[in-house]
């Protein structure tokens, strides 16, 4: 696979995050499909550390995926093994025995017992994942594991993106400083259905696994699941979250209960981190050249306004007229009309940015194309939906669809 250039929505500047006590964590070449690069990330986890995680509802999901969920229901963990260059997916028998070999290895090296250990795989599907190649360098890594940087744990996990995700929050709990570190990886087949490609957030915070899970899971519909660059969910899709409890030591008691009113100001934190990492995904979409908020109002409810949303962010049309900056909000139209949501064509109203294009079913009559058109000349764009039908309201985040893409997936597998 050919070196991408830098996304042009890319952040200009990477942030640093701070060190997660209970967390440390190295990277590691393991060879698996990239030369020169790291491919493989080893975190290790304090005693008593706490899990939570969302998964693909693809029907097709990976193996590690399935061994995550088959493990995480204790709420407990002290590693994390995640790969890039294989998927592990669709690998049959050959790739659940790999998880297992994969847990085993990591479990001996960091010396805890293999149900201890999550795992994340990205990368091609169908390729058996050669585990044996992890024996060796995970205790090798295990041996100069450390706090940071985290850039270095975000670069080993990329495939085709172009540049590492990281996000990062502190808030005050009872006088007590905590901290929220997030990395992700995401580029195309992003399409989630409950998370991101791979997401994995860590906090010195006492939570209790039950309350993170709960939170993280009520978080992830308005971040990751409002993103979508190619309309493909992924066989990975991972999204976990650590709690250490280290700030227990400087007299924070635990959140132990979803009506603590501590646990309602961490989620808000937590949705920051999950937000930020999910739109940076959006601008590391393959090939993109512009980033495109679509926010559709008026709709019977919220669950109908995201259908509608999506089916707008997803359409080809739409999304190669945006990469033409064409101001063509019919296809806008059309992809309202196929959502098979409630919508009334007379009722609605239809704008790019500030300029309103269609208004009560049919073209404004201030409506200038002169201007629509500069509007779409920029890398920042807003379209927005009144269907004039109830309260409902959803926004959903998304990229244009440019010949780049075609290159990019042309020869992934080259």
């Amino acid at each position: 696979m050919k070196t991408l250039a830098v996304s042009p929505l890319a952040p200009k500047s990477q942030p640093e995050l701070p060190a997660i006590d209970g967390v440390r964590f190295a990277t590691a070449q393991a060879g698996l499909k990239y030369k020169g690069r790291t491919d493989v990330l080893l975190a290790e986890f304090a005693a008593g550390t706490q899990v939570a995680g969302v998964f693909t509802q693809s029907k097709c999901a990976s193996a590690p995926v399935d061994w995550c969920k088959a493990h995480i229901g204790g709420g407990r963990v002290r590693g994390l093994v995640v790969n890039s260059g294989n998927a592990n997916a669709f690998t049959g028998k050959k790739g659940k025995v790999a998880v297992e070999l994969t847990a085993d290895i990591a479990a001996k090296a960091l010396g805890c017992a293999t149900s201890e250990i999550m795992l994340a795989s990205t990368g091609v599907i169908g390729e058996p994942l050669p585990a044996e190649k992890f024996s060796g360098v995970l205790e090798e890594t295990a041996g100069r594991m450390a706090e940071g940087p985290w850039i270095d744990a975000a670069k080993a996990i990329m495939t085709t993106d172009t540049f590492p995700k990281q996000a990062f929050r502190t808030l005050t709990l009872d006088g007590v400083e905590v901290s929220i570190a997030g990395i992700a990886k995401g580029s195309g087949m992003i399409a989630p259905d409950m998370a991101t490609m791979l997401g994995f957030i860590f906090t010195d915070a006492p939570v209790a696994a039950p309350v993170l899970q709960a939170l993280l899971s009520s978080r992830v519909g308005t971040s990751f699941n409002a993103v979508t660059v190619d309309s493909d969910t992924s066989t990975s899709d991972t999204c976990l979250a650590f709690a250490t409890g280290k700030a227990a030591d400087k007299g924070l008691a635990a959140i132990e209960a979803p009506t603590d009113p501590r646990a309602a100001l961490f989620g808000e934190a937590l949705h920051e981190v999950l937000f930020d990492l999910a739109m940076q995904i959006v601008r590391d979409g393959e090939g993109a050249s512009k980033f495109v908020a679509i926010t559709v109002s008026g709709a019977q409810s919220d669950t109908s306004a995201a259908v509608i949303a999506k089916a707008i962010a997803n359409s080809p049309l739409v999304k190669t007229a945006i990469a033409g900056e064409d101001a063509n909000w019919g296809r806008v139209v059309m992809a309202v009309g196929k959502a098979g949501e409630p919508a009334d064509r007379d009722r609605l109203t239809i704008r790019f940015g500030p300029h309103v294009l269609a208004r009560d079913g049919e073209r404004a009559e201030d409506y200038d194309e002169a201007v629509a058109s500069e509007y779409m000349k920029g890398e920042e764009l807003e379209i927005g939906v009144e269907l004039g039908l109830g309260d409902g309201q959803f926004t959903a985040y998304t990229c244009d669809l440019t010949h780049g893409y075609i290159s990019i997936n042309g020869d992934y597998r080259s």
